[in-house]
């Protein structure tokens, strides 16, 4: 069987994984212990990212005809790929947080959303949050005006328990009871000029 039949599978596996991609990062893994191979690859799995190690010609053979066919000039010594459809930062991402203890771990370039990014680009790329921890950022700042407006609700409903609104009412049949007070006194004064009345027919 020729060299090429048996490269053509790999290479149509590769192509066939490039379809949906919507991001493909390569790497420069040479160094790499097997235990920490192992970690890297796990979570990259866990990340939503296909990782696998390919032979430069048969990367480029898939590249062809393809926004990927960028990354051919760095196709030069080992070189592994990661590919993400969901996710665009999450390869760049992964492998720069791994690379910060795997020092032996490089980046060769990128190619993300049809954009092409070095090496310097895609460290910059890695800082990007990925997309659950943005919308749990989104929806803690939109929670937080709501849960403001609940919280000073439950301090009025604690002062009115508290009986923060009971002074005034008892106040008001006080301030009612004071003209009731001088409408019994009004008689008292009125009957001096009975009396006087009383006295003059004496003084006859």
């Amino acid at each position: 069987m020729a060299k090429v039949e048996l490269k053509q599978p790999v290479v149509d596996e590769i192509a066939g994984k490039l379809k949906d991609a919507k991001a493909a990062v390569l790497v420069d893994y040479r160094g790499l212990t097997v235990e920490q191979d192992t970690a890297l690859r796990r979570q990259l799995r866990e990340a939503g990212v296909d990782y696998k190690v390919y032979k430069n010609t048969m990367m480029k053979r898939a590249f062809e005809g393809t926004d990927f066919a960028e990354l051919d000039p760095h196709l030069d010594g080992p070189s592994a790929l990661a590919l993400a459809t969901d996710d665009v930062t999450a390869p760049a991402r992964v492998l720069a947080k791994f690379a910060e203890k795997a020092k032996v771990l490089e980046f060769k370039a990128g190619v993300i959303e049809g954009t092409f990014y070095d090496a310097a680009g895609l460290n910059e790329l890695a800082k990007v949050p990925s997309r659950e921890e943005l919308l749990s950022r989104l929806l803690g700042s939109m929670q937080s005006p709501i849960a403001n407006f609940a919280r000073v609700i439950k301090q009025i409903a604690e002062k009115k328990a508290e009986g923060g609104d009971a002074a005034p009412a008892e106040e008001a049949p006080a301030a009612e009871a004071a003209p009731a007070e001088e409408k019994t006194e009004a008689p008292a004064a009125e009957a001096a000029p009975a009396e006087e009345k009383a006295e003059a027919p004496a003084a006859e």
